[in-house]
C-alpha cells in the first residue's frame, strides 16, 4: 500500500485539506494518506523545511511526500518532483524543494500544467494528486515530465565559525517556545574539541553546559541540548525562553534573490543570531 505524506501551510479550517485528499482517494483508493503538518510556515521556508526534513526521514521506502507552501509566489505553470531518499518528493516551484534537500538534487522533473484552464488552488492540487497517484501506480518521475534545470533555488542559511567561535540562526521556535538553532551536535563536537565555552544569546544571557535532555535540569534554569533532530535546542525548564528573552526566528522583508530562470521580487530571510564562544584552556605558569 502507498504511503503519501502531506505538509501543507493551508490549515484545517476549510475544506482544502479534506477536497485534496478526496481528489487522491478518488485516483487511488488504496492510498495510505498521513498528515504531518498543515501550519507549515508560507514564508519561513526554513523553518518548514526543517519540519519536513525531520519528519520525513523516518517513512519507509516508496513514501510519495506532498508539500504545500506557498503555492501562488509565483505564477503556477508546473510542478517539481523529485527522488527524495529511498522516496519521492512533490512541491512548487518556489525554492522549498532545495530548502528540503540541502542541495540540488541529480535529477528534478517538471510537470506542466494544462495552460487553457484556470489555476485554482483546487486546480492546482489536483495536479499534484495526479502526479503522486501516478508515482504510486509504479511510474518513474522522468514519466511524469521533463527534466528541469532552471526551477527556483533556496537554501537554508549554514552557521558561520570564527577562530573561537561559532554563530547560528534560530530557525524554529515550537508551542513550548524552545528555541532551535541551526548548529548541529556533528559541527559543534568537531568545532569544541573539548573547550570549554559559553552560549550567548538574548540580552546577554549564557549558558556553559550542555544537558542531556531537560529532565536532569533544574527548574526555570536556561538550557541548551542537542534535540531528537541533531540540532542546538535553548530552554528554560518549565518556561518559555523565546518570551523571557525576547528570542524571534524570522523577520523578512522584500529584496532581490537569485533565481534560476530570471531576477525575481521576493522575500529575503533575516534571522536572530546565537553564538558560541570557546574558551581556550590557561596553562598553568
Amino acid at each position: 500500500m502507498a504511503i503519501v505524506t502531506l505538509s501543507t501551510d493551508i490549515g484545517n479550517y476549510d475544506f482544502i485539506i479534506g477536497s485534496l485528499k478526496g481528489q487522491l482517494l478518488s485516483l487511488h483508493p488504496a492510498l495510505q494518506i498521513v498528515d504531518i503538518s498543515h501550519d507549515l510556515s508560507s514564508s519561513n521556508l526554513a523553518e518548514s523545511a526543517y519540519i519536513c526534513r525531520n519528519a520525513f526521514r523516518y517513512y519507509p521506502e516508496n513514501t510519495i511526500h506532498i508539500v504545500l507552501v506557498n503555492l501562488f509566489e509565483f505564477k503556477p505553470t508546473h510542478l517539481l518532483v523529485t527522488k527524495y531518499g529511498n522516496g519521492f518528493l512533490l512541491c512548487p516551484d518556489n525554492g522549498i524543494l532545495t530548502m528540503i534537500c540541502r542541495q540540488k538534487p541529480n535529477e528534478v522533473i517538471k510537470v506542466s500544467l494544462l495552460q487553457n484552464e484556470p489555476v485554482t488552488s483546487l486546480r492546482f492540487l489536483a495536479e499534484f494528486a495526479a502526479a503522486a497517484t501516478k508515482l504510486a501506480l509504479g511510474k518513474y518521475p522522468l514519466q511524469l515530465g521533463e527534466q528541469f534545470t532552471e526551477f527556483c533555488e533556496r537554501y537554508p542559511m549554514r552557521p558561520s565559525f570564527g577562530g573561537n567561535w561559532i554563530e547560528g540562526q534560530i530557525i524554529f521556535i515550537d508551542k513550548f517556545e524552545n528555541v532551535v538553532v541551526n548548529i548541529s551536535k556533528e559541527e559543534f563536537e568537531e568545532y569544541s574539541q573539548g573547550r570549554k565555552f559559553d552560549i550567548t544569546f538574548g540580552r546577554s544571557q549564557i549558558i556553559s553546559h550542555i544537558h542531556e535532555n531537560y529532565g536532569v535540569a533544574p527548574n526555570e534554569e536556561c538550557i541548551a541540548c542537542f534535540n531528537s533532530a541533531g540540532m542546538l535546542e535553548l530552554s528554560v525548564k518549565n518556561g518559555n525562553i523565546a518570551s523571557l528573552f525576547g528570542l524571534q526566528g524570522y523577520k523578512d522583508e522584500i529584496n532581490t534573490i537569485h533565481r534560476n530562470i530570471s531576477n525575481a521580487n521576493a522575500k529575503n530571510w533575516f534571522y536572530q543570531s546565537v553564538k558560541i564562544y570557546f574558551r581556550e584552556e590557561e596553562k598553568p605558569v
